[in-house]
């Protein structure tokens, strides 16, 4: 936090390039334009840490709500614009100030601890490299679960006080924006995204210059300066290549997140890899090894074995920088691997090669399932894979499905002999929990809790919440839902130009009482939205029977992705039966906030995915820490998290005929749903509540809680992929 610690000055005393003062010097700007009561807001403003302290959100929401919502929950922004009304009665609120007093003093003394003991040298840190970041909504530089992932990650290594440093892109236009019209097919469309009003410092070098960077990319020399956030403990830098000195086609190689076209994503890709190694040497950082989150920074080890190895021969830079690379690819879905043309790839790689002393086309040969087959394409999930000195899918059946995924590019192997091992993907408790369950588990689960959110004794007293206890914090979650959706449902509908009875049918209906189901996630045809919809008959009794459903969904299909966009627009065909106006809202433009609120207030979170096509699946288990219940296929982290009494399953088998099989599921799913779920839900005792449903319900929380959290999940990459990169090293 600006001005609260100065753990970025260097052993000798210098203060390093590394945006520390940058950050330091707009606070300060930004402080002198506001009242001086002010400045602990501003502090706290520049740091994205209080975005996950219990109070943090509603702190700064109380200054001016509406205009809190307008600048998407950014503080910076928000203390930027408010009017000097505003400012003014701010100023003189000693409630106010009393909060963000004490909510710097936490957040002060949570930055000032050392770091732990253990494998990871402060002075050289793990260095993520990730293609999004899903760290708040003000930041929109995600798309989905492997962004709100990657947050996820750094804020648990800054509780952790993990040394961790993180490298991204700065895209100006973020990902794409979603409006999906009368018909239910799906509109994209940008927004600009100003740095200047982010909790973001442009680095620069001590002469007050931006440091800046130079990479070779579309045979020319692009220029890269360098964005810094922090994100708790753990600075997340930014490669922007949107300004003057670059020429149109290099400026808009940032400028937006998953760009549909192949060459300028390639000119991403090098970017963050060969990049990023340079920004960190810029930046006067060495990290002790590098984690690819996924493969778009797969050239990063290349570059990183120039750097290390200078003149070497080959093979030996190679493995000296694999021994300090680890990998998690994220997706068992072919397109989600991407490759590129011989030619486009030997561009690409060309300055590389230079520098490693040799021809591109020794390069190529890694990004090949079978590197002698001189016209096959070059992959960056392959690349990775064969310069990670340790690999991992994200679930224990992604790993096996990776492994077997993966298994020709070690001929001879049994697959069990594959080495590409999983840690399965854990969540950040203190985000994604709800107020509600939080004062709940503050009272219960004793002192500093979120602090041991691994450990199944901490879970361990949830057995004695009394039920009316938890079913009432589980009914104001659902209540905060309800009151969001239809607010929200009516905006939507009415941007969709529908009739006015079809806007106010949700908002005359949504109930706070009635059983809510979720489905949010990307669109994409194996995720099997059709399968709430495929017997029209049967979703109409249910959404309108005695015991009624009422469901929320949301989603968005990537732009190139026709088939999934017609999946959406099929969902929509019976948008004017009444009860399905009532009853079912689709919620346009998902994103980190949507998200939150979804995972906090739906009753039952759904996912219906094709096996074996789900990696992971994280929204699950941040409905599971709010008290949710799963009605999953036993696919991804639903596999290893089911044991019959933490809530329902769908067979996991794979068949090869995918129509029998989505019969098949569609059958299960009904009878789950309409057989076992909704009596569960709606049987109550002569307490008045559903004992059944709090049975399942403490069960899930006892058992997935503590095993897919992401304290869990970094502490499994540090005994295990990080491990082996520092006793391998060369």
């Amino acid at each position: 936090m600006p001005g609260l610690r100065d753990a970025n000055a260097s052993t000798d005393g210098e203060v390093r390039s590394d945006g520390t003062r940058d950050l330091l010097r707009a606070c300060a700007d930004l402080a002198q334009r506001l009242p001086e009561s002010l400045a602990p807001l501003v502090r706290l403003a520049f740091n994205y840490r209080w975005s996950w302290s219990a109070d943090g959100p509603d702190l700064f929401r109380s200054i001016d709500p509406e205009r809190f919502e307008l600048c998407l929950e950014n503080p910076v922004r928000l203390l930027q614009e408010v009017s000097g009304d505003v400012l003014r009665r701010a100023a003189g609120d000693a409630e106010l100030a009393r909060r963000a007093t004490e909510l710097e003093a936490v957040v002060r003394a949570d930055l000032a601890r050392p770091p732990p003991d253990g494998p990871i040298d402060p002075k050289h840190p793990v260095a993520f490299f990730c293609a999004e970041y899903g760290v708040h909504r003000s930041l929109p530089v995600y798309s989905g679960g492997l962004g709100a992932l990657a947050g996820d990650l750094l804020k648990e290594a800054s509780d952790q006080a993990l040394p961790l440093v993180a490298v991204g892109l700065m895209y100006r236009q973020g990902y794409f924006r979603q409006r999906v019209d009368a018909s239910g097919w799906q509109h994209e469309y940008w927004t600009a995204t100003d740095p200047e009003r982010l909790p973001a410092a442009l680095v620069t070098r001590p002469e007050g210059q931006p440091l800046t960077i130079r990479v070779p990319i579309f045979s020319g020399e692009v220029t890269a300066r360098i964005w810094r956030v922090d994100v708790g403990r753990v600075p997340l830098f930014l490669l922007d290549t949107d300004f003057p000195d670059n020429e149109p086609l290099a400026r808009w190689i940032t400028a937006r997140l998953y760009e549909g076209d192949p060459q300028t994503r390639l000119g991403q890709y090098v970017l963050l890899g060969v990049g990023g190694v340079r920004a960190l040497h810029a930046l006067g950082i060495e990290p002790g090894l590098i984690h690819l989150n996924e493969g778009h920074a797969a050239l990063a080890p290349l570059e990183l074995a120039g750097e290390i190895m200078p003149g070497a021969p080959l093979q030996v830079a190679l493995a000296a920088a694999r021994a300090r690379t680890v990998f998690t690819t994220h997706t068992p879905v072919a397109a989600g691997n991407d490759s590129y043309p011989v030619e486009e790839a030997e561009e690409a790689l060309e300055p590389v090669a230079k520098e490693l002393g040799c021809p591109p086309a020794d390069l190529l040969r890694l990004g090949r399932v079978h590197p002698d087959d001189q016209t096959a394409p070059f992959g960056v999930t392959e690349t990775a894979l064969r310069m990670a000195c340790a690999a991992n899918g994200v679930s224990r059946r992604h790993g096996e499905v990776s492994r077997e995924m993966w298994s020709e590019i070690w001929p001879g192997r049994a697959p069990a002999g594959i080495p590409i091992g999983h840690v399965t993907n854990g969540v950040h408790v203190p985000t994604w929990i709800g107020p509600a369950m939080r004062e709940l588990f503050d009272r219960h689960l004793g002192e500093g809790w979120l602090q041991r959110t691994d450990e199944p004794e901490t879970w361990a007293p949830v057995a004695g919440i009394p039920e009316a206890d938890l079913w009432a914090a589980r009914e104001r979650q659902r209540a905060d839902l309800v009151e969001f959706v239809r607010r929200r449902s009516v905006a939507d509908r009415l941007g969709r130009s529908d009739t006015r009875e079809y806007v106010k049918a949700a908002a005359d209906t949504f109930d706070e009482h009635v059983l809510t189901i979720g489905f949010a996630r990307r669109v994409a045809t194996y995720k099997r939205l059709d399968l709430l919809t495929r017997d029209p008959e049967w979703t109409l009794s249910l959404l309108g029977g005695e015991r009624p459903v009422q469901v929320l969904l949301a989603g968005k299909a990537h732009p190139k992705d026709e088939e999934a966009k017609r999946v959406l627009q099929r969902m929509f065909g019976l948008k004017f039966a009444r009860v399905v106006a009532e009853r079912v809202v689709f919620l346009d433009d998902y994103d980190l906030s949507s998200a939150a609120r979804l995972v906090r207030g739906c009753d039952v979170w759904l996912n219906l995915p094709r096996p074996p096509l789900e990696a992971s699946g994280t929204s699950g288990m941040k409905s599971a820490v709010n008290g949710g219940l799963q009605l999953s296929v036993l696919d991804g982290w639903w596999a290893e998290a089911y044991d019959g009494d933490n809530g329902w399953a769908l067979a996991g088998t794979v068949d090869p005929d995918a129509s029998a099989q989505d019969e098949r599921d569609n059958a299960t799913f009904h009878h789950l749903l309409s057989d076992e779920v909704v009596p569960a839900f709606y049987d109550l005792d002569e307490r008045g509540v559903p004992s059944l449903w709090l049975s399942r319900m403490k069960a899930s929380l006892q058992t997935l809680a503590p095993a897919f959290s992401a304290s869990r999940m970094l502490a499994d990459y540090v005994q295990g992929p990080y491990s082996t990169a520092l006793h391998t090293r060369v």
